[in-house]
């Protein structure tokens, strides 16, 4: 089993920056592409960004692309979304997950772990 742990959320205003970080514990965390998703109130999680085992290849959605930079740290099994202008829409609860095959990262489906979550609020 691999226990993930996401930080790093909170209130901010809009066009702020977050970064949340996610430890993980239990497996080899460079066995694992991570990806972040988010879920907002009486909607489906959706897909935010993946990064690959080793970091060389990032994945991102659209609505967050050139606002928000995913990162691992192999050292310290960790992976973090940095977050940039935000926007009120970007108000959503972020989790974590991992997964072996990077070729799915897009697809919450096919995730392994998953961890609690974090929430992230953007005022206008």
């Amino acid at each position: 089993q691999m226990q993930l742990v996401e930080s790093g959320g909170g209130l901010v205003q809009a066009g702020g920056s977050l970064r949340l970080s996610c430890a993980a514990s239990g497996r080899t965390f460079s066995n694992f592409a991570m990806g972040w998703f988010r879920q907002a109130p009486g909607k489906e999680r959706m897909f935010v960004a993946g990064v690959s085992w080793n970091g060389d290849s990032t994945y991102y959605a659209n609505s967050v692309e050139g606002r928000f930079s995913v990162s691992r740290d192999n050292a310290k099994n960790t992976v973090y979304l940095q977050m940039n202008n935000l926007k009120p829409e970007d108000t959503a609860v972020y989790y974590c997950g991992a997964l072996e095959n990077q070729r799915w990262v897009r697809y919450g489906r096919f995730y392994d772990y998953w961890g609690q979550g974090t929430q992230v609020t953007v005022s206008s």
